[in-house]
């Protein structure tokens, strides 16, 4: 009996530690599960969030990359566009050089004289002239009734007059330089030359 006991003991105690090694390897299992499924988790999350970086830093390279392209595009096209203004009105003003070989040309600096000679009225003035229009300058001064001289300026270019009143402070400019420049925003603006 006293073996039967200790049979049924060791039974007892295999049986037990059946049990506990079933749930220690049950446990085991579940915790392994557990950790497992936690490191695909940070896994999963830490490449997302690399991935998130790598795209973040990705596209901020390509940002930079396309704001300097985008700028140097525009810089470029302001070369061109300012290129292409300045043919332009150095086109203008050989066309006005050729128009101040002309009768015409002689007229109408002979009608802007009679203008200037009207606003300084009987004061006196100094007139300036391209140095090609020199030949013109009797006929110049008789428009005026105050003292007046004419005189070659090297400022003038092109062609016309300018005129100054000492007693008003006034220049009175109709020179084709200064006009032809007036036109030059306003050639920018219209001309749909513009850089964006």
């Amino acid at each position: 009996m006293a073996r039967n006991k200790t049979d049924n003991f060791l039974r007892a105690i295999k049986k037990y530690a059946k049990a506990q090694s079933t749930l220690l390897q049950t446990e085991v299992k579940q915790l392994k599960s557990e950790r497992l499924k936690e490191a695909e988790e940070k896994a999963r999350r830490d490449s997302e969030r690399l991935i998130k970086d790598k795209l973040h830093e990705k596209r901020s390279h390509e940002l930079a990359i396309l704001a300097k392209k985008t700028q140097e595009g525009q810089r470029e096209l302001f070369v061109e566009r300012s290129r292409m203004t300045d043919e332009v009105f150095r086109n203008a003003a050989n066309k006005l050089l050729d128009f101040t070989n002309t009768d015409e040309y002689r007229q109408k600096l002979l009608g802007s004289a009679k203008e200037i000679a009207g606003f300084f009225e009987n004061k006196d003035c100094v007139l300036y002239v391209n140095e090609r229009d020199l030949d013109l300058a009797d006929s110049i001064k008789n428009f005026f009734a105050g003292n007046s001289e004419v005189m070659a300026d090297k400022t003038i270019k092109i062609g016309g007059i300018k005129g100054y009143c000492a007693d008003m402070a006034v220049i009175a400019d109709e020179t084709l330089d200064t006009k032809l420049e007036a036109q030059r925003e306003w050639f920018i603006e219209n001309a749909t030359l513009s850089v964006q």
